[in-house]
């Protein structure tokens, strides 16, 4: 069993202090660490589309407030504006918030829905972690490398209608809770993101054909009773690595997850 710490409970001003803290840490560490981000956009396509994907906007969830739902869908279209068709060339660093900037609500963010200490809740700028979640899903099925990724500490809600694997996503909080991916290869790649009605869409492109192919998939899932009475859940994410005619190379470990639940898996006929 993986043993996980009971979460600590801190007070409002602690997390205010501490939040504030480590964004000007960030903002520091952008200055002195020597990394070039990403920041030209282009409208034309790169050539070679490496993933598509999408996710839906709108899901019932127990106890939360579709207006929250419905006010995430203006602060994703904000937060795409400043990414959609970014060029990541060879040797640089995509970071999410480096290119969104803090939302705020004189740029015209909203509350939506946020998870702060294990509680649900609204804030401005909340639910742009499916903005994160996307974009992680489709970096993994390419050759850019995840230089930064927080993965969720909570499971916040029972499976309904899942269709990746738990952990496959990675949450958002300005700036330090952040997604950066760095190009280690020779090509210049794209990220393209787009809202419709129903889904939030994205794709990562290429100016080559890529080397590489990849499958993701988890193993060792399962739910843990820790010692302190409360529930956890545990798996591996996992890619296979195909050559050019998909034929399998090799596998790898992406990330592990670990994250406490916020129900009980066993009245949930979760599985």
């Amino acid at each position: 069993m993986q043993v996980v710490t009971k979460p600590k409970k801190r007070g409002k001003l602690r997390q205010l202090v501490g939040r504030e803290y480590f964004c000007w840490k960030e903002r520091m560490r952008w200055k002195l660490d020597g990394i070039k981000f990403s920041q030209n956009r282009q409208t034309e396509k790169l050539p070679h589309t490496v993933i598509n994907h999408g996710s839906t906007l709108l899901r019932k969830l127990d106890g939360v407030d579709m207006v929250l739902q419905q006010n995430k869908i203006k602060n994703l279209e904000l937060a795409i504006a400043k990414i959609d068709g970014v060029i990541i060339k060879p040797g640089e660093t995509f970071s999410i918030w480096k290119l969104v900037g803090r939302p705020t609500k004189s740029k015209g963010y909203l509350e939506g829905l946020t998870l702060s200490n294990g509680e649900l809740g609204k804030g401005i700028g909340g639910g742009l972690c499916q903005l994160g979640n996307l974009i992680y899903w489709m970096a993994i099925h390419s050759q850019l490398k995840v230089a930064r990724r927080w993965r969720h500490s909570y499971d916040v809600f029972p499976d309904y209608n899942r269709t990746l694997p738990f952990g496959s996503g990675a949450t958002l909080s300005y700036n330090y809770i952040d997604l950066q991916l760095k190009n280690v290869t020779n090509y210049n790649f794209q990220i393209n993101l787009w809202l419709t009605d129903k889904n939030l869409h994205g794709s990562i492109a290429c100016s080559n054909e890529p080397d590489y192919a990849y499958r993701v998939f988890e193993k060792n899932h399962r739910f843990d009773l820790q010692w302190w009475g409360g529930y956890t859940r545990h798996n591996e994410i996992w890619r296979a690595i195909l050559d050019k005619n998909h034929e399998l190379l090799d596998e790898e470990l992406v990330t592990e997850n670990h994250a406490v639940m916020m129900y009980n898996p066993l009245l949930s006929g979760s599985n």
